[in-house]
């Protein structure tokens, strides 16, 4: 009896085996292509001064419509920004090869198809809408049809309205900050509830200033926007000619047309003895921000020699002469309503390059109206030596630091009327989590509402080869174990026979 159990229970245990075997094998399964594990994204943000190009990612998955971005890498195009092409055909497609090729190796190639493609030019382009609107419609299209020729999806080369550049830098803000969506011990992104924290930007031809707001907001300042379930309402303004290049240019005219066209010009907001020459066209006034200073005749050819004084009340007379701050108890300048300001904010781009420099070269923690004061007018007494040899940086760059530095001054405590209350809520950053400040992730966060959310899916274990050899194996495993049972028996049951 022994001897039966002996021979019978190993091949049961194999004809088990390979039942089970056959019957994992031959289970439903899905057979799909597990994706990886983030999405893709790109923005060229395309500047008045240059383009830059940011490649974001976010999970397959996305909270509550909106996917969770980060930065992947970031790429600065070579020359100027695409506006300066005007009239160079060629020129700003050419621009952007650079960068276009290094995202190509960057992202994962079965994702190409699938990342969103967009350029969005701002006041650079704004400006050159104005002067020349064909040129305008001929470098957008030519930039588009060079964008088209990568794998990725294509999605919009377009001017971005200042007002939309503001709520992008907004949301941007908000974003890094985690006042949107955090994630939180359980591995699950939270709504933290916190106030959100309004936006100060400042470029080469445009600032904005954004903020939610509670108070009923006059003309078409007011911005709904919808992020991650919840809703808010953003007051948003949008200065054309009052970024740090154009309103120097402003500034420059209006020396010009005071002090009279002729070989010299006196400025008081350049460093004592400095001196530099400038071409009365390309320098001054071809653009239509200097329009109303513009002289009936002059030669555009014709070469100024600019003189610095290094007066700090002159320069701030002056560039205060720029604003109109007429009597409106609700605006900032310029008759814009504006509504009271409203918790922190965080200033970026040259509002964080300039205070960044003020406070290497003064010592002076820029916490308060008086505080910032000291400081520019520290730095506006300082000589053009001085200024470099501190900074490191060649004259070139550091030249503009007084002019630049009474400006937005001049923007934050008089303009946007900033206090001794309200001047400390501001931070001014570059980078928050390693990650930009600035329009273009707010743009790549909406534009993330749009890319279709994705689950990973499982896939066969095994490819189909290998899979029917396998199952090939245990079936002959099944034969024997049965024909072994089978032989087992018959074995036994001639020896058990009748006596």
């Amino acid at each position: 009896m022994t001897l039966r159990y002996s021979r019978v229970i190993p091949a049961a245990g194999l004809l088990i085996l390979a039942v089970v075997g056959i019957l994992l094998l031959e289970l439903p399964v899905r057979e799909v292509e597990t994706p990886p594990e983030h999405m893709y994204g790109i923005v060229l943000d395309a500047g008045s001064s240059h383009t830059s190009m940011f490649i974001y990612k976010w999970p397959a998955g996305k909270e509550n419509g909106t996917g969770i971005v980060t930065e992947h890498s970031q790429c600065n195009a070579e020359g100027g920004g695409i506006s300066s092409y005007a009239g160079v055909r060629g020129g700003a497609a050419k621009s952007l090869k650079f960068c276009l090729d290094k995202a190509v190796k960057n992202i994962p190639k079965s994702r190409h198809n699938q990342t969103p493609l967009y350029l969005g030019a701002t006041a650079g382009m704004r400006l050159l809408k104005i002067n020349n609107a064909t040129e305008t419609e001929r470098i957008l299209k030519e930039v588009e049809n060079h964008l088209r020729s990568y794998p990725f999806n294509f999605t919009e080369a377009t001017i971005l309205s200042g007002k939309r550049e503001g709520a992008y830098g907004w949301i941007t803000v908000n974003y890094l900050q985690e006042n949107f969506a955090k994630y939180g011990f359980a591995g699950r992104w939270l709504n933290p509830g916190r106030e959100t924290t309004g936006a100060l930007d400042l470029g080469g031809a445009s600032t904005q200033i954004t903020f939610a707001t509670s108070e009923k907001v006059e003309g078409d300042n007011m911005m709904d926007l919808k992020l991650y379930g919840q809703s808010y309402k953003l007051y948003t303004q949008s200065f054309l000619c009052y970024g740090q290049d154009q309103f120097m240019r402003k500034l420059l005219a209006y020396l010009i047309k005071t002090q009279g066209v002729k070989p010299q010009v006196v400025h008081p907001c350049y460093p004592p003895q400095f001196k530099m020459s400038i071409k009365l066209g390309m320098d001054v006034f071809d653009s239509p921000c200097t329009k109303s200073y513009k002289p009936d005749k002059f030669d555009p050819q014709m070469s100024v020699t600019v003189v610095g004084t290094g007066d700090y009340q002159k320069c701030q007379a002056t560039v205060t002469k720029m604003f109109s701050f007429d009597n409106c108890s609700k605006c900032s300048f310029d008759g814009i309503f504006q509504p009271s300001l409203r918790g922190n904010f965080m200033a970026f781009s040259a509002f964080y390059l300039t205070v960044r420099d003020l406070i290497s070269l003064t010592n002076i923690t820029i916490t308060s109206p008086r505080k910032m004061e000291a400081a520019v007018q520290y730095v506006c007494n300082m000589t053009i030596s001085e200024i470099t040899e501190k900074t490191k940086q060649p004259e070139k760059y550091k030249k503009n630091m007084c002019v630049i530095s009474v400006f937005i001054k001049v923007l934050l405590t008089q303009g946007y009327r900033f206090d001794d209350l309200s001047l400390p809520s501001i931070s001014f950053q570059e980078k928050v989590e390693g990650a930009s400040v600035g329009w273009s992730l707010g743009c790549m966060l909406s534009l993330s509402n749009m890319v279709q959310a994705e689950s990973l899916s499982l896939m066969k274990a095994l490819p189909p080869g290998p899979w029917a050899g396998i199952l090939f194996l245990f079936i002959a495993l099944l034969l024997f174990a049965l024909g072994y049972l089978v032989i087992s028996f018959f074995n036994t049951r001639n020896k058990d026979g009748p006596v």
